[in-house]
């Protein structure tokens, strides 16, 4: 009996049987399908995903605009707290930009504690100070240079009331800012509130200007540097773009606009629904020993003592191992040294017997990791030809179609092939690296809680299932997008339309339910905290242009 997923699903939407002709449209009647009908009519599956999807906010930001976009986070902090910019932006630096980090200390510890713990200092407690040295008859020492007749428009005071003469904090701001320091903090001793932004740049440009364009270009970089929800796009050679994400949603994947596909989170490529811990793991194992371990399944067998790869490369079917022990290279089997070329004394395995010796574990891990290697490099393969070579055949289908006006307006219409054939591409993805998550998931590589083991074998059984759901569906879909469906009739082409259409909506359902098995089921078993980037149906995020 055919499974659900196998049916396709054909309704009236008005429930009155009857089919809805458009004004001025040819519509003809083959079997039960409109073809002048709209696409709700055609009996498609309803689009109602059982997994949740989490909306990810993404925008593209360059060099041009990263002031504004900096710009834009400080006044929302400037005016919600009654603070200067400087006093904003070491409030960002202190929280590593995160402002729903700031808008939580605040709520738990108040706005004086909580600027007090970032190092800064309202002017209030320093007012009446700094009063009385504007005064113009008032003469001022500096602590430093111990000059004790200066004017006040040669001291300048910071935030915390601490003054000291320009040439002084001049040498100061320099020195800091050759040592690659964001934020400079006050010169007296066992003070730690920091410089007024302006008026560094202010003396550092009289005297040192370009000190005072490498500052400015340190506050610029401190909100890509100090800031989780902002990176660099890895293109390489690089776009010269950033990639900023609303807040939470730093696990998550993106694209850029000059197209380059990233997780935001660890910055390799898309990788989900694979943790980026476990993508690590598994992109390192099979760069570095991929064809060492095939070579060695292939050409090796394994010493029933010590349990170690051994090569034959001519001789009789008798082996000695390194540890002494000797085996028949035909079966494996354990023997005595004792043979001719022909025969092995007291051995015999032209039988089949079953093993009731030790488990050969070495082996068996390799043919463990050949087995996942082999299906996610089957799937990768199968990714980059139907991305390089069934890509430009699906628009040349869309073409034929679309340059026929003899057909249908609704035969016409490519757009669902061109849809499928990225759902396909996406869908084709997520199988293959769910086999690395298998791997390292299910291999006791990865230590789950106590309470918890019990819970992982029917978690593997409902994650194997859907993956093998997710992949017979994909090779479904591939082998009817190959189909050459401008030359079909066109009953034929609604048909398949139909089973396309269907067959992506099927996709889409399943690649939901394999990403909240993992997020929901499996990785909560696990002691060491893992999260996978948010479901988008489509792939990764496409970043949005900012505007200043």
């Amino acid at each position: 009996m055919a499974s659900d997923d196998d049916c396709y699903y054909y309704y009236d939407d008005d429930g009155d049987g009857e089919e809805d002709e458009e004004d001025g449209e040819e519509a003809a009647d083959w079997d039960g399908l409109a073809v002048g009908a709209d696409e709700d009519d055609l009996g498609l599956l309803e689009d109602d995903p059982p997994h949740s999807e989490r909306r990810v906010d993404c925008w593209a930001i360059t060099e041009d605009t990263l002031s504004a976009a900096q710009q834009e986070d400080l006044s929302t902090m400037m005016n919600l707290l009654n603070i200067k910019q400087h006093q904003a932006r070491s409030l960002f630096i202190h929280h590593r930009w995160k402002i729903d980090c700031i808008y939580d200390c605040l709520d738990r510890k108040g706005r004086d504690r909580m600027l007090r713990e970032a190092g800064i200092v309202l002017q209030e407690k320093s007012s009446m100070l700094i009063g009385a040295l504007r005064t113009p008859s008032t003469s001022v020492q500096c602590n430093v240079c111990f000059d004790d007749d200066l004017s006040p428009a040669a001291v300048s005071t910071m935030d915390c009331g601490h003054c000291f003469c320009n040439d002084c904090w001049t040498e100061h701001f320099n020195a800091a800012i050759d040592g690659g320091k964001k934020q400079i903090r006050c010169m007296e001793v066992k003070c730690l509130a920091i410089c007024d932004e302006g008026i560094v740049q202010r003396l550092l440009g009289q005297k040192y200007p370009d000190a005072a364009k490498r500052f400015d270009r340190f506050l610029l970089e401190s909100y890509l540097e100090d800031n989780d929800f902002v990176k660099w796009c890895p293109s390489i050679p690089h776009c010269g773009r950033a990639i900023r994400v609303g807040t939470g949603d730093r696990y998550c994947e993106v694209k850029c606009l000059c197209g380059v596909s990233f997780c935001f989170n660890c910055m390799e490529q898309t990788h989900s629904p694979c943790p980026c811990t476990i993508w690590k793991q598994w992109n390192t194992r099979i760069h570095g020993e991929s064809e060492n371990i095939k070579w060695i399944v292939k050409n090796t067998k394994s010493c029933p003592k010590c349990f170690k790869p051994i090569e034959k490369r001519d001789g009789c079917n008798l082996v000695k191992c390194k540890c002494g022990q000797y085996m028949c290279w035909l079966c494996g089997g354990p023997t005595g040294s004792a043979h001719t070329w022909t025969n092995i004394e007291g051995h015999s395995c032209n039988r089949y017997k079953e093993s009731k010796d030790k488990v050969d574990t070495g082996r068996r891990q390799l043919e463990r990791y050949a087995h996942y290697c082999n299906r996610f490099k089957i799937h990768e393969d199968s990714y980059k030809e139907q991305h390089e070579k069934l890509g430009p055949a699906i628009k040349e289908k869309v073409k034929q179609l679309e340059s026929n006006h003899l057909r249908p307006r609704l035969i016409r219409d490519g757009d669902w092939l061109t849809d499928a054939h990225q759902r396909l591409l996406w869908s084709r993805q997520v199988v293959s690296r769910s086999y690395a998550f298998a791997y390292h998931m299910f291999g006791g590589e990865l230590r789950a809680h106590r309470s918890e083991r019990g819970s992982l074998a029917p978690a593997q059984n409902l994650f194997e299932s859907q993956q093998e759901q997710l992949e017979r569906h994909v090779e479904q879909l591939s082998k009817v997008l190959v189909t050459d469906i401008p030359a079909l009739p066109d009953q034929e082409i609604v048909k398949v339309k139909q089973e396309v259409v269907n067959l992506d909506k099927i996709l889409e359902r399943l690649c939901g339910e394999m990403y909240t098995c993992i997020q929901d089921e499996l990785l909560p078993l696990l002691t060491e905290p893992m999260d996978i980037a948010a479901y988008t149906p489509d792939g990764p995020v496409r970043a949005k242009v900012f505007r200043a």
